[in-house]
């Protein structure tokens, strides 16, 4: 039943604590919880699609795709997108006394973040596609941007580890060919 039925009949009844009421109440709150869930999963997919975003970004116009090396430089520019921002809050602040506590807010999402995606991809990893591979780099290449289609991409755990790994390895198989 939709909300706005439902609300219409909760007007419709004349005591406030009558069965009636009490479940109509009940349908509207359970309404409300599901929108809400909903609204949770799309601001996480807006996140994702966000950071992906930003990675299509710099990969646009490549044919061929990335090495190890080159990723690791990738992640480690994308782990710096928030120095800009961060310089022109400690300007503001150093300008004056009373401007001190101005944008702090920001400023402590910005670090809590900064530094939960270091931790991330100093140890288990970050959740990206595998641009290295060919495969992947060309379903990611063909991705329209949309955050609700991001779940039709392959994302993998992406570390340093994992990286300087493939790059020996690719550097290995270099010299085995030659």
């Amino acid at each position: 039943m939709p909300k706005n039925t439902v609300l219409k009949e909760l007007a419709k009844c004349k005591h406030p604590q009558s069965r009636k009421t009490l479940a109509l109440a009940r349908k509207i709150k359970k309404i409300n919880n599901r929108e809400k869930i909903k609204l949770g999963h799309a601001a996480k997919a807006n996140v994702l699609g966000m950071k992906l975003a930003w990675f299509a970004e710099k990969v646009e116009g490549r044919e061929e795709p990335v090495s190890p090396a080159e990723y690791e430089e990738l992640i480690d520019s994308y782990l710096r997108r928030f120095d800009g921002e961060l310089e022109q809050i400690k300007i503001v602040q150093a300008i004056g006394k009373h401007r001190a506590n101005q944008h702090a807010a920001r400023e402590a999402v910005i670090k809590t973040t900064l530094e939960m995606e270091k931790q991330h991809f100093g140890g288990g990893g970050l959740e990206l596609p595998d641009l290295c591979d060919a495969e992947h780099f060309k379903k990611f290449q063909e991705w329209n941007g949309d955050a609700a289609s991001v779940q039709h991409l392959r994302l993998k755990f992406i570390s340093r580890k994992s990286l300087r790994s493939a790059a020996a390895k690719g550097e290995g198989d270099q010299q085995m060919v030659e």
